[in-house]
């Protein structure tokens, strides 16, 4: 934590632009990480630093965590869709077979191998 700490009072003095910050700061947090604990202790002990430091730490914090939200939230989405869009394609196929078609026929329609179609069916 306080190697966390330094680490951050550091990157703040050295007054980089944001590309360069996070990109240090990126490639710490892949070999240093805390507990949701420790990091909690962390931003108690910033709260408790210089007011013109502390603000600068806090702001680095802070966007950080954000972005790592978002990133998060956007790989989500993704997922969420690509599963969505799967599901479909089954829900389809399994319907289109229903109706009598051979998946030879669903195949040729839905743009999928044959072995595709009938794995789709099979599950």
């Amino acid at each position: 934590m306080e190697l966390k700490k330094e680490f951050l009072r550091m990157l703040v003095r050295l007054e980089l632009d944001e590309a360069r910050q996070r990109l240090l700061l990126g490639f710490f947090e892949t070999y240093v990480k805390l507990t949701e604990e420790e990091e909690q202790q962390l931003q108690s002990e910033v709260k408790a630093m210089e007011t013109k430091e502390r603000e600068k730490v806090l702001e680095l914090i802070i966007s950080y965590e954000q972005k790592g939200k978002k990133e998060g939230l956007e790989e989500g989405v993704k997922r969420g869709l690509e599963q969505g869009m799967k599901q479909g394609m089954k829900r389809l196929i399994q319907t289109m077979a229903q109706k009598g078609m051979t998946a030879a026929e669903i195949a040729r329609l839905v743009d999928l191998s044959e072995e595709e179609v009938r794995s789709l069916l099979s599950e």
